[in-house]
């Protein structure tokens, strides 16, 4: 009894040890608080400068003697980031969002008088539809993108205007103007301030051009020489390099407002990253083909090396523009070199089947060669592309007319869960207010109703709102003793101004630390709320705590309501991006007009970067077989749309544009309705590459002999893909969890 009891104890010890090991106590206090002891310089500046513009921006609505002036700083954090682009574009996307919020204020106001339910329900549709349109908009959904925060600013706006008019309808002009006063102050002073603060502004946002580019080309070329030298775990990080070009797209608009409006380098930037991200989809097409075992590696090793050696050294020459004019050299040469081999290959070919008997071993072996150096030569092309827009960002043409549009590609099914997420919470929210007749009710159905309109457009609001919670206990501690102890003490603003710069500070640089950013942003944001510094008297505690409890309250409710509502199911997001990827498959094999290689690319992307986002850190191996099954489906998209592309040239014999159809006709119904015709889809690929490959072991025309060449190609990647990622295209059963991976679906499964 007393070794088990023992043993037991031990059991606990280690338990409790290795539960310590991982706490939050085992890290160093210096680790820990590094983003305060030793802050970044830059990170540091942009604390204080925030921290001096929102005093300033107190200090002038007290001196204008306004009736609740912490708006005006709460404005300023809120606007306020960390390059002069970012606070420029936020600062004119919260102007948009006021006007807008301001205007339908008035409107709901105006026709909601002493109708308290029909308030209510309008208030929370209109945050409802402003969230519904900032899903649309172009971007991430992550707090960097601000044409979406115009639409969450217009919700806040509304909010705070509306929520404090309908209680004194007689005066909603002077509370519209007022709060419209304090914002545009705020705006001003935080813009204002910004100005002050950057050097050469000019030349660094080009310099910061360059080297976006030449970031993501290091990626590139590093996993594009990977492949090149049969490294399968290449791909690994490649659901990572893809997320990383599409935030370094999302931020050339601010590079854009720093250099303004002249020119169009920005355009430039962003279709080099764009052929940067092709690049890398043609790469995924190159190492269908490269495996390929019936493939000789004589002539395709030597180009690969050659290919390899200068993707190696690419990154590293770009930063010198006296290299430019001799890497374009160099590449022409490469590609001619690769382009005479595919030639050669082709002759050897046509030597084969001019001569019968045709050695059939020979024949195809050459023929899969010929094509993997047709695709290599297809990625030198898009890497051609990519290099002279580079080149015009810093030598922009004159008379220059180019334009590359910002798109987007969103989902109305998650546009729809956003704002009916944020309308019931409003909406409930306000149904509390009334049926308990709280005194402060009001306050909280504002706070709940800012809370919606910032966090239900995010991939993870349960996970923003609770760091929220978290701030704003922090920051009602903090304005508790400020407000207690220290506020009543000063008698003249100037020493309010010095006991608020450390709390700020705090706050800035919290802000500067990504991993505890939203718990800055609820700090930031409320502390001038709770401290509530006026002209004429002083916060009392009653008064205090009547902000404070609805404050926490309105985070709690927000975050509850987030976990019970409409939550994140990380499966149902899953299922949903596999669903829209057969969906689009389906699509491009039957519409009349089906989308651009850009927008599959893009629209993949922004699947992974969702699923990334989701998910977190929490990567295992369905994670990663999803990820996988995306990069496929951008790979599978590009293949048929190049077999169309073929189709609408018709350079190719009537039969062969006859198996090509048949199997686009049954790729129409790929994994449709219940979940069948995955297994007759990957027949018909075959089917088609075995007559394509008759067809062109017959056919003595030169240009419909690479027509059909180029055919084969496709139809090998899909079908390679679809072998590859069976797990993920078939969708007999919904998910794709640990249990499928253990008994593979079988092809005749549809037939039932």
């Amino acid at each position: 009894m007393t070794e088990k009891a023992a043993l037991t104890g031990q059991g606990i010890l280690s338990v409790l040890g290795r539960l310590m090991e991982r706490s939050w106590f085992a890290t160093p206090f210096s680790v820990r608080f590094k983003w305060l002891l030793a802050p970044d310089l830059l990170d540091a500046g942009y604390a204080f400068r925030t921290t001096i513009a929102s005093l300033v921006a107190l200090g002038i609505a007290l001196w204008m003697e306004l009736g609740s002036p912490q708006w005006a700083a709460l404005t300023v954090w809120m606007v306020a980031q960390g390059s002069r682009g970012k606070s420029i574009a936020k600062a004119r996307w919260h102007m948009f969002g006021m006007i807008v919020g301001t205007i339908a204020a008035f409107i709901l106001v105006s026709i909601t008088p002493q109708q308290p339910l029909l308030f209510i329900l309008l208030l929370a549709a209109s945050i409802g539809g402003l969230c519904f349109i900032g899903t649309f908009l172009p971007g991430p959904a992550s707090m960097s993108n601000y044409r979406m925060h115009g639409m969450r600013a217009s919700g806040f706006t509304l909010s705070i205007i509306a929520i404090d008019g309908i209680s004194a309808p007689d005066h909603m002009f002077e509370i519209a103007m007022a709060r419209a006063t304090y914002i545009t102050l705020g705006i001003v002073i935080e813009t204002s301030f910004s100005s002050l603060f950057q050097f050469h502004l000019t030349q660094r946002a080009r310099d910061r051009l360059s080297d976006n580019f030449i970031s993501a080309m290091h990626q590139v070329s590093a996993t594009l020489s990977k492949l090149l030298n049969n490294d399968r775990t290449a791909l690994k990080t490649s659901p990572e390099m893809l997320v990383s070009l599409a935030a370094l797209g999302d931020q050339v608009e601010f590079a854009e407002i720093e250099m303004g409006r002249h020119g169009h380098e920005g355009d430039h930037a962003r279709a080099a990253l764009a052929s940067i991200t092709m690049l890398f989809s043609r790469g995924l097409n190159l190492c269908a083909l490269m495996h390929d075992k019936d493939m000789p590696k004589q002539e395709w090793q030597l180009e690969a090396a050659k290919c390899r050696e200068f993707l190696l050294s690419l990154p590293d020459r770009l930063k010198n523009p006296d290299e430019f004019s001799r890497l374009r050299d160099e590449l022409a040469a490469l590609r001619s070199s690769c382009s005479v081999s595919a030639a050669e290959c082709l002759e050897k070919e046509m030597q084969l089947v001019t001569h019968p008997p045709v050695d059939v071993v020979a024949e195809t072996g050459i023929t899969r060669q010929g094509q993997a150096l047709h695709m290599l030569d297809d990625v030198l092309e898009e890497l051609e592309n990519a290099l002279v827009q580079f080149d015009q960002t810093r030598n922009p043409p004159p008379h220059d007319r180019f334009h590359f549009a910002i798109r987007t590609w969103r989902d109305w099914r998650l546009a729809f869960e956003n704002s009916l997420r944020a309308s019931v919470s409003v909406f409930l929210a306000g149904v509390i207010w009334l049926t308990t007749g709280w005194p402060s009710g009001a306050l909280f159905l504002m706070f709940v109703s800012i809370i919606a309109s910032l966090f239900s457009t995010l991939e993870t609001p349960v996970m923003a709102s609770r760091a929220f919670m978290h701030g704003t206990i922090y920051v009602t501690a903090v304005a508790a003793f400020l407000a207690f102890l220290i506020v009543p003490s000063v008698s003249v603003y100037e020493m309010l101004a010095m006991c608020l710069i450390p709390p700020m500070m705090i706050g800035g640089l919290a802000f500067a630390n990504p991993s505890i950013a939203f718990v800055a942003v609820s700090y930031n944001l409320f502390l001038t709320i709770l401290i509530s510094p006026m002209n004429d008297n002083r916060l009392d505690e009653i008064t205090f705590f009547i902000t404070a409890l609805p404050l926490f309250l309105s985070m709690a409710f927000c975050t509850w309501m987030y976990r019970v509502f409409l939550p994140l199911d990380p499966n149902a997001v899953r299922w949903d991006i596999r669903r829209q990827i057969l969906r689009a498959l389906r699509h491009l094999a039957q519409s009349p007009h089906p989308a651009t290689s850009s927008d599959i690319v893009g629209a993949g992307t922004e699947r992974m970067v969702r699923l990334m986002n989701t998910v977190g850190t929490r990567r295992g191996p369905i994670i990663e077989a999803y990820l996988q099954g995306i990069l496929s489906g951008i790979t599978v998209g590009l293949a048929i749309l190049n077999l169309r592309g073929l189709l609408v040239r018709n350079n190719m014999p009537p039969e062969a544009g006859k198996n090509i159809t048949a199997m686009l006709n049954r790729m129409a119904q790929f994994t449709g309705r219940y979940g069948g015709h995955y297994g007759r889809t990957e027949r018909a690929t075959l089917l088609a590459v075995s007559s394509l490959v008759k067809l062109e072991q017959h056919e003595t025309n030169i240009s419909q002999r690479v027509e059909m060449l180029r055919a084969l190609a496709a139809l090998r990647v899909i079908a390679a893909e679809l072998s590859d990622n069976r797990l993920f295209f078939d969708a007999s059963s919904p998910y794709l969890t640990s249990s499928s991976h253990d008994s593979v679906p079988s092809d005749d499964r549809d037939e039932s």
